[in-house]
């Protein structure tokens, strides 16, 4: 079988990183990202789920909040005023 380059630029740090994991897995890293193509040409798909970074972080924020809800239904001050907060906060404080 002809054999063909591809040369990519990646940030060093993670290249030392993905090398040494490869490493742990006994394989090559020509070999890991062999393995990478053979599944995406394969399956005619990336082999795991790629999401927006911001996306991920929006739900992450979106969770926190709801899970605030919660806690604060729960003891009866979700619907305290902002100032009625701030004096809950400073009285905690004291």
């Amino acid at each position: 079988m002809q054999q063909a380059n591809i040369s990519i630029r990646v940030d060093k740090s993670l290249k030392e990183k993905f090398c040494d994991l490869c490493d742990e897995f006994g394989l090559t890293t020509t070999s890991a990202i062999q393995i990478f193509m053979k599944a995406v040409v394969r399956e005619r798909k990336i082999p795991f789920e790629i999401k927006e970074k911001k996306s991920i972080e929006n739900k992450i924020y979106m969770d926190n909040i709801l899970s605030m809800r919660e806690t604060a239904a729960q003891y009866g001050i979700q619907d305290l005023s902002l100032e009625e907060i701030n004096a809950e906060i400073a009285a905690a404080r004291k």
